[in-house]
């Protein structure tokens, strides 16, 4: 059974109180929602939650919201948190093509892209997450020097990804085409499940850190 299909999955997820049901109604009052100033990183397409959880935990002091398109993947989040609940972490259901409606203009301080959808026929490039389409998204609701991390094994992706920044506001601080083999940029990684597997395959997984200009 592929994960997006398990029965009864939305109805759960409406019930829960992880999650944020209507969260366009928070555009400009996520830090009053978290009741805190701390700063805001989001996770688009942040599958069972692994990483984003791990990132809370090692990070109290940081608020953390984890997006997700697909209902069953983003129950797996939730019964994860029904486990270990942690304060600093909220979920929304979501496409990611809403984010403006749902962020304000420099509300968001990071985004994180983790081994994204490739979306491999060219009439779907608008959809890849670090497309230029997204970028103009994220320009929208991070602020001055905040930033972005994307993670892939999909060398084409990545290649993509970095061609897209040509005509974007954003800078590249760091990049790296073998991350696992790149000492400075590992310090302080958390890996997500598809990381995990991929790197064990000896797949080298490619990474970049972007500041908004």
């Amino acid at each position: 059974m592929r994960l997006r299909n398990i029965t009864g999955s939305r109805e759960m997820i409406a019930e829960s109180d992880f999650v944020v049901h209507e969260p366009k109604l928070l555009k400009g009052k996520w830090k009053a929602r978290f009741e805190n100033d701390h700063p805001i990183y989001i996770e688009i397409g942040m599958g069972k939650g692994r990483f984003i959880m791990d990132s809370a935990r090692a990070n109290p002091d940081i608020n953390y919201i984890g997006i997700e398109k697909y209902s069953a993947v983003l129950l797996r989040a939730i019964q994860k948190m029904e486990e270990d609940p942690l304060p600093n972490v909220i979920l929304i259901r979501m496409d990611a093509e809403e984010i403006t409606d749902v962020f304000d203009k420099g509300e968001i301080d990071r985004i994180y892209l983790n081994f994204s959808d490739p979306w491999p026929k060219d009439r779907h490039a608008k959809r890849r997450l670090p497309s230029g389409a997204f970028l103009k998204r994220y320009d929208e609701i991070l602020k001055t020097g905040g930033t972005i991390e994307f993670k892939t094994d999909n060398r084409e992706l990545f290649d993509f990804a970095v061609e897209e920044l040509e005509t974007s506001p954003f800078k590249a601080e760091r990049i790296t085409y073998d991350l696992h083999n790149d000492p400075d940029m590992m310090i302080g990684n958390i890996m997500t499940e598809y990381e995990e597997k991929f790197s064990s395959k000896g797949n080298p997984i490619c990474k970049y850190e972007l500041v908004r200009r």
